[in-house]
């Protein structure tokens, strides 16, 4: 049976409709054109050499009239392969074939392995999963077509039902109604979004589709604890939390303030509000039995305006916590519109939500209406403990650089000399001193008249003084970008001392170079031998490892085993001094940035590194593809939640010594040739921005964020998103494979292949390396690579292009050989699918990207607009077709 028959059917369906659409806006020949580069390019992609001139003789050609339309017309074929792709994954027919789900198999699993059933229910007991939205400017799709795309997903769910002919019929004319709006409607936003609306973005995916799919997958989750161990979940439970950085992250982003901050903090409780006064008025219709226990029927009875509802007691209830929700957010709301009000702001707590609630369940159960206690209250009682009052925990980041630039100015201006200048053990004794020390440091009000701070270090108090205005459950963590020693700690939670802040919150360092993945252990170790910083943390530590500017600093292969290693330490550290290690893991949705398959990811890790809570970023377009549809979130919360229990007690081998030692040769090797080439190469950084639309990046409205940390520094200030994002467009996907093939072929050449094979066989780490390499050399293509260079890049760069083509050709064949595969991800059919349904829309849209980028340089002064509209939709378009592009 052809599983993937359904998939190309709904791609014809989706494609054909869309062509419906182009033909009655630009007529039948244009159609015709679009068709002729889709199937020129379609027969190009199997090895036909005279249709890939023609493909690119005719692309070369068009008029300047034609350059926009075509671009739309393959980009907007890309965004509705992805949407029948999305729904593939969860629809009928591909759930049936799927089986039991990736729970089931887990206890499966645990099953077989004669795990025992105290010990899975420990295990359960103490799953801390936390899921960290962040706004990571590679989500390119407008969210008027996100809207459209979700609807589009409804009717292909429609569609699968055996329907009678007169409704059917209606289905697809509203197919055609979304598809037609959405060709008349611009794919490009018009302005760059602030950090609000990027939290606005973040609270919408929670509202439409995690909120209905939390307690559905809560539900599944209950389930298979019944039927495999006979037990439940607490009513408490919360396995999987949400936390998001929209509004928190202000490293190198100017426009993320204070009071933004501020504002987004509101915006969340303001919209946890309203969706639990929706829920509580639901409740209100459904509770409408008599039969209570004699706890309920005292509490209703208390309540003012119970007026004699002795015989609804359940309504009188929760129409009392329904109305405090009311007056709450008309409070909220007011605050958010900057407005004044007399509505009170009363239910400030989880506990105030949570009491009443589970009084109404304990009631029902003892009553023996097990049945309704179980349905829609139940679900109310869990989002309460996922998400709570704020909905979205914020986390707070900025750059260790702020912290110590602030303290230097505030000993500067108290005649004790610049902080900054200090040695690392007068840091901390002097950062010791004053936590232990009861006066205050920081000059207070009516005594600053005379210091002055800069506004960096006034952005930076100010935004310790929001934290010390709000209770510590409107909080995750707070994390320090470039942290590289004890004192980089210390100094955040002095300043947040120092400005009031009551409650101790979690402080991560986030190390995310080669070297201070290498010395965080040794910072870990320092700090946990400090009495006072044992007092704070309270047992538990957050680390925060980074994927992306490690990756970007010593290549893949490096970075991948500096990451291994630092986990494994500092495990090893926390372990020995009983405490917590809860690992932040920093990662994107490319592969370059740590993404990939999240269950292969969690099992790749060290021995023992989930004990302590998984904690992972979903960035940029991936909060979409994972969390967009609730189906689609119900899979992505069942994945994570069976990975961490089949790491937790299923883990995977130690490593031997001789693996070991064969990954250190091959990062040594690999981090060297990467770095000749990206550091010391003089012609690398002139090629990248010729054979990129690098430049031309700055130009698409994504996210808030600037592109660089500094405006004129070259690409080592560049993100390594952009930096990322640019390669993929170029098809070269060089951030991804640079520097691991010589690193393989070094201990080939020693003799040491039988070992990889073992090591590809036997070790989930390594195989992990191979199998994200395999899937990037998919992705990648060399001959549109060489088309790039022949276009943009001057002819003394063009050998650096023909010297990374090759190595990018070896790299390929030696990871086949050692895969032992006639062809890549031959094991893989659904990827494999998934990518070859792509390409025939993709290939020809960076043909004319690359044409765009000759053109758009060759003009003098500002480029005509509709050609720039149309280089933006090639850049969204190739970013559609790729998927995990940042």
């Amino acid at each position: 049976m052809d599983n993937h028959a359904p998939l190309r059917a709904n791609v014809g369906l989706l494609g054909q409709l869309l062509g419906d659409a182009i033909k009655d806006h630009h007529g039948t020949s244009f159609l015709d054109k679009i068709e002729t580069i889709r199937q020129l390019a379609k027969s190009a992609r199997q090895g036909n050499d005279q249709d890939q001139e023609l493909l690119l003789d005719t692309l070369k050609h068009l008029s300047d009239d034609e350059l926009l339309p075509v671009a739309r017309a393959f980009s907007q074929f890309l965004n509705l392969a992805n949407v029948a792709e999305q729904f593939h994954t969860i629809s009928r027919q591909t759930q049936h074939n799927a089986g039991a789900g990736p729970l089931s198999e887990v206890f499966e699993r645990l099953k077989q392995a004669n795990i025992h059933p105290d010990n899975i229910k420990a295990a359960l007991s103490e799953l801390d999963i936390d899921l960290v939205l962040t706004a990571h400017p590679t989500e390119v799709t407008r969210r008027t077509f996100i809207h459209k795309h979700v609807q589009l997903n409804d009717c292909l769910a429609a569609l699968e039902l055996d329907l009678p002919q007169a409704e059917k019929a209606e289905l697809l004319t509203r197919v055609e109604q979304l598809i037609t709006q959405g060709w008349h409607s611009k794919e490009i936003r018009s302005q760059r979004p602030t950090p609000v609306d990027e939290a606005r973005w973040g609270f919408a995916v929670i509202e439409n589709s995690v909120w209905p799919a939390l307690p559905q997958f809560m539900r599944q989750l209950d389930q298979q604890l019944q039927s495999q161990l006979n037990m439940r979940l607490p009513l408490d439970a919360a396995p999987v939390r949400f936390t998001s950085w929209m509004g928190g992250d202000r490293d190198g982003n100017p426009f993320v303030t204070a009071k933004v901050t501020q504002e987004v903090l509101l915006l969340g409780r303001w919209v946890a509000s309203s969706l639990f006064l929706d829920d509580i008025q639901e409740l209100v219709s459904e509770l409408s039995m008599s039969e209570a226990s004699d706890e309920l029927h005292r509490v209703s009875q208390s309540l003012p305006q119970a007026r004699g509802e002795s015989d609804e007691p359940y309504r009188a209830l929760l129409r009392k916590l329904r109305e405090d929700l009311r007056e709450t957010l008309a409070y909220l709301n007011a605050q958010v519109q900057g407005q004044s009000t007399d509505a009170r702001d009363l239910i400030t707590s989880n506990e105030q939500l949570r009491q009443p609630l589970e009084l109404c369940y304990r009631s029902l159960q003892e009553c023996g209406l097990g049945k309704i206690a179980d349905g829609l209250l139940l679900d109310v009682i869990r989002k309460v403990a996922c998400f709570g009052i704020h909905l979205l925990k914020l986390d707070i980041r900025q750059d260790a650089e702020r912290h110590t630039q602030a303290l230097s100015e505030i000993t500067g201006y108290l005649g004790l000399g610049n902080y900054g200048d200090w040695s690392e053990a007068d840091k901390q004794a002097f950062l010791l001193n004053e936590l232990n020390s009861r006066r205050p440091l920081l000059p207070r009000q009516g005594a600053m008249g005379q210091w002055q701070p800069s506004a960096d270090t006034q952005e930076v108090l100010d935004t310790c003084q929001v934290i010390a205005q709000h209770p510590q459950d409107a909080f995750g963590i707070y994390i320090i970008s470039m942290a590289g020693a004890p004192s980089d700690v210390l100094a955040v939670q002095l300043l947040l001392k120092e400005s009031g802040v009551s409650f101790p919150l979690p402080v991560a360092p986030l190390f995310e170079t080669l070297d201070d993945l290498n010395n965080g252990a040794d910072v870990i170790a320092q700090l946990y031998a400090l009495p006072w910083y044992r007092g704070y943390l309270q047992g538990r530590q957050y680390v925060m490892i980074g994927y992306s500017d490690s990756a970007k600093d010593a290549g893949m292969m490096a970075a991948g085993w500096a990451q291994y290693s630092a986990m494994e330490k500092l495990v090893g550290i926390s372990e020995q001094e009983q405490i917590k290690l809860t690992l932040f893991h920093g990662r994107g949705g490319s592969l370059g940035r740590g993404g990939g398959p999240a269950h292969q990811a969690i099992l790749a890790q060290p021995p023992g590194s989930t004990l302590g809570g998984l904690r992972v970023t979903e960035q940029g377009e991936m909060i979409r593809f994972k969390f967009g549809l609730p189906k689609v979130a119900i899979d992505s919360l069942a994945l994570y939640t069976s990975a961490v229990l089949e790491a937790n007690l299923l883990p995977p081998p130690e490593p031997k010594p001789e693996w070991r030692d064969l990954m250190e040769t091959m990062s040594e090797v690999s981090c060297a040739h990467y770095r000749s080439l990206i550091r010391d190469e003089p012609d690398f950084v002139p090629y990248f921005r010729a054979a990129t639309p690098e430049l031309e990046l700055g130009k698409l409205p994504l996210g808030s964020r600037p592109a660089k940390r500094r405006p004129n520094g070259g690409v080592e200030s560049l993100r390594a998103i952009p930096w990322i994002f640019a390669w993929t467009q170029n098809r070269l996907m060089l951030p991804a494979w640079l520097g691991a093939h010589k690193g393989l072929a070094a201990v080939i050449e020693a003799g040491d292949e039988s070992t990889l094979m073992a090591m590809n066989k036997d070790w989930p780490f390594f195989r992990a390396r191979l199998d994200m390499l395999e899937m990037v050399f998919l992705k990648a293509d060399l001959g549109l690579a060489a088309y790039y260079d022949s276009l943009l890049v001057p002819e003394s760069l063009k050998p650096l292009g023909k010297k990374l083509r090759d190595e990018l050709r070896a790299s390929m064949d030696l990871i086949l050989h050692l895969k032992e595969e006639g062809e890549l991800l031959s094991n893989e059919p659904w990827i494999k699918e998934s990518i070859k349904l792509r390409n025939p829309y993709t290939d020809p849209l960076n043909v004319l990207q690359a044409e765009l980028l000759k053109r758009s340089r060759l003009q003098e002064g500002e480029i005509h607009p509709v050609l720039d509209q149309a280089l933006m939709v090639t850049i969204a378009g190739i970013a559609a077709g790729m998927r995990n592009t940042g």
